[in-house]
């Protein structure tokens, strides 16, 4: 297909990313996404790799599961929020809140781009699922119950040896199912992303709305814990939900043993260890890695686009068109080499294109899937 071709059509799909990370001091003087930064996502460059949308996220690591851990993980997805809301209030000409929906396609239709807002990992909530509906009318359109650890909700597919964390996925607590149906009344989706096997199904078992993987690979693609095997694929699919195969290299493939060493020693000489130590750095000690990351990244053969669009084939392959989607995880340690931040959208398009995928088919991978799904589980609320 030609070039001129391809890039008509990429620019009448509505193009979204279910999951954007936001990093440290977003929204500030620090990282204004409003130019482009060393972010993978940022307004012009979402601009200009024509990616229409996407959901930005409060995330928390995962602590102790004690009031003290709870009290530093509600202000951390605090400060997460308000870095996102500092974004939506400072560039109203630019970028609209989405909260439906129809939000998104009036939002898009203006010309702007369009922010919407997930939550990844509930840890934050603490031992209650009171606040749930706090953050539901904030715009949080769906959480994902655990993240690398399990927590007072459930198991994690990534158990944490830091945290004392056993081998064994236990399924969903009973404050983990009163989340499900919390969820389920708020019209909030629910992720299963991150969370272990069983915790999952037993989720999507629980849950009277469809649910999402919001950022997941093809374990029969690539073997990690990470992925979903094909009977969660199906799983989520026979529900009506929707898994959005994620671009992170370590997800998608293996990557250079070298690499992967010289990205452990950067991080240890700048005390870069953990998702904790990269939320306190300072801006130009994150400068400072992202500039040699890239380094290291171009001195050693990547996971690739082309192996990334093999979990979206085999996705198809297993549970159809309607049940699959597309996500970056972006500036969370999301990317490939072709699709490595926003700017480089297109590629993702035109890959699928030369793949034999026609229009119809992309707008269900790049949206629709995704906004059918957030539209039932909106409209079975209450």
């Amino acid at each position: 297909m030609l070039e001129d071709e391809a890039r008509a059509i990429h620019d009448r799909l509505l193009t979204i990313d279910t999951h954007i990370d936001t990093g440290a001091g977003f929204a500030t003087p620090a990282l204004d996404p409003g130019g482009f930064t060393r972010a993978q996502v940022d307004l012009p460059s979402m601009r200009a790799g024509g990616l229409d949308a996407g959901f930005f996220i409060v995330y928390t690591g995962q602590g102790p599961l004690n009031e003290a851990g709870y009290a530093e993980a509600s202000q951390a997805a605090e400060d997460k929020y308000r870095g996102i809301e500092r974004m939506l209030r400072g560039y109203p000409e630019r970028i609209g809140m989405a909260r439906t929906t129809d939000d998104v396609r009036a939002v898009a239709a203006s010309g702007r781009l369009v922010g919407l807002i997930g939550m990844e990992n509930a840890y934050p909530l603490g031992e209650s699922v009171a606040d749930v509906q706090m953050w539901a009318d904030r715009g949080v359109r769906y959480i994902s119950f655990t993240h690398f650890g399990h927590n007072q909700f459930g198991a994690s597919s990534n158990p944490s040896t830091a945290n004392g964390d056993q081998n064994h996925d236990a399924g969903l607590s009973e404050l983990g199912r009163a989340l499900v149906r919390a969820c389920n009344d708020a019209g909030v989706m629910i992720d299963l992303s991150h969370v272990g096997r069983r915790t999952g199904l037993e989720a999507l078992e629980l849950s009277r709305a469809p649910v999402i993987a919001s950022h997941s690979g093809a374990r029969a693609v690539y073997d990690n814990p990470r992925n979903l095997d094909d009977a969660q694929l199906q799983a989520i699919a026979g529900a009506g939900g929707v898994a959005q195969m994620v671009a992170f290299r370590s997800y998608v493939g293996d990557v250079d043993p070298a690499a992967g060493k010289a990205l452990m020693a950067l991080r240890t000489r700048l005390g870069l260890n953990s998702g904790a130590a990269f939320q306190k750095a300072s801006p130009s000690l994150l400068d400072e890695y992202a500039v040699e990351r890239t380094q290291i990244r171009a001195a050693h053969p990547d996971v690739t686009l082309a192996q990334f669009v093999d979990h979206v084939d085999h996705a198809v392959k297993v549970v159809g068109i309607d049940h699959v989607g597309l996500a970056g995880d972006f500036d969370g340690g999301g990317g490939v080499q072709g699709w490595d931040g926003a700017d480089e959208t297109f590629n993702v398009t035109r890959e699928l294109l030369n793949r034999g995928y026609e229009e119809a088919d992309l707008a269900k991978l790049w949206g629709k899937n995704i906004l059918r799904v957030m539209d039932t589980v909106q409209s079975m609320a209450g």
